[in-house]
């Protein structure tokens, strides 16, 4: 009778993608939570935000007779900031400096691979993002009468579209991102243009043509322009959708093509 020896490495690669996800995704989380500033901008601030806007006189008069208000409007805007806040600000530090710190790098020589951790780290990027959403959409609710999304499908279509753009763009910046500041920079200065694009600063609906055409092929103007469609009972443009589908696709490719473990 022989006995076969089954290599480590055989044996650390069988368990699967998922081994240990749970663990490493409550570890993430738990970090996420001590990290008292980070913590805020991406669950507090966005809402915060929303409450400053809605105690301006201004926010709260119909743009039209029977129209709807400046935060009616805002709202999805908001959302799609809370999108962009953790996947183009959040992830690409967080993964940077885990490559730069060489966790990435040892944790080849664990049973847990490194694409769980990136998995985990994504989960609870994911996780934190819907919290914060739902506190968005449940305080403009009980604070300024801001209705529920009308279309709750096209809600959550234009939600997973926005996300897998944003996200796909957080990881390419976390491909390319040679630290943890280096990431935390970049994803800073996407920040500011993505969501003047997104209609932070001045709504897509009075942009002028020419800025309504940029925005409308950029992740956060697609995606805001979605939101609030959606918002409002009708369905995403499929010009957004597209839209959207090609910067996940196109930034996840890159992501792919560029990402370094260590």
């Amino acid at each position: 009778m022989t006995t076969t020896t089954v290599p480590t490495t055989a044996r650390r690669r069988s368990r699967g993608p998922f081994a240990g996800l749970a663990a490493l995704t409550l570890s993430e989380s738990r970090l996420f939570a001590r990290d008292r500033v980070g913590a805020f901008f991406t669950l507090a601030f966005p809402t915060v935000l929303l409450l400053v806007l809605g105690l301006i006189p201004s926010f709260k008069e119909p743009l039209a007779p029977g129209g709807p208000r400046l935060i009616d409007v805002y709202t999805p805007i908001i959302v799609a900031m809370v999108l962009s806040t953790s996947a183009v600000q959040g992830l690409p530090a967080v993964v940077a400096t885990y490559r730069e710190q060489g966790v990435l790098r040892r944790m080849r020589t664990t049973p847990v691979r490194p694409q769980t951790l990136l998995l985990a780290i994504m989960a609870t990027m994911m996780g934190v993002t819907l919290v914060s959403t739902v506190l968005v959409l449940v305080v403009a609710r009980l604070a300024f009468g801001v209705p529920f999304p009308q279309s709750p499908l096209a809600y959550l279509v234009a939600l997973l579209f926005t996300g897998a753009a944003v996200y796909g763009l957080g990881l390419l910046v976390a491909a390319v991102a040679p630290s943890g500041r280096a990431g935390n920079a970049i994803g800073t200065v996407l920040f500011f243009p993505l969501m003047f694009f997104g209609g932070l600063w001045l709504p897509r609906d009075v942009m002028p043509e020419v800025l309504r055409g940029i925005s409308d092929v950029t992740p956060l103007g697609a995606g805001a322009g979605s939101l609030q469609a959606a918002a409002a009972g009708g369905w995403p443009q499929l010009l957004h959708l597209v839209v959207l589908a090609g910067w996940a696709v196109l930034t996840a490719a890159l992501a792919t093509r560029f990402f370094r473990w260590e």
